[in-house]
């Protein structure tokens, strides 16, 4: 518990509902990324693409609010280009 403080308090509140809306956005980001992962290993092209695109959208919001690291970021979007590149070709 924080100290009895009013701004730790403050603080400490604040600091459950970053963590909650974190842990909510990480967790939106991990569903994406196992659907597009999923679309791939089933050849499914299209719906992949779709993917792909909102995906790179989260990922690329995720990295600019600070919730992941852009390098983190950058390796997730390679990683998924060049999975759907080779899945197309």
């Amino acid at each position: 518990m924080a100290k009895r403080t009013k701004s730790a308090l403050k603080a400490n509140r604040q600091n459950i509902k970053h963590r909650e809306h974190n842990r909510q956005m990480r967790s939106k980001l991990r569903t994406a990324l196992k659907a597009i992962r999923s679309s791939l290993d089933a050849k499914d092209l299209s719906g992949a693409k779709s993917a792909l695109n909102k995906t790179v959208s989260i990922v690329d919001k995720m990295a600019g609010k600070g919730i992941i690291h852009r390098n983190t970021a950058g390796r997730y979007k390679s990683r998924l280009s060049a999975r759907f590149a080779k899945a197309s070709a």
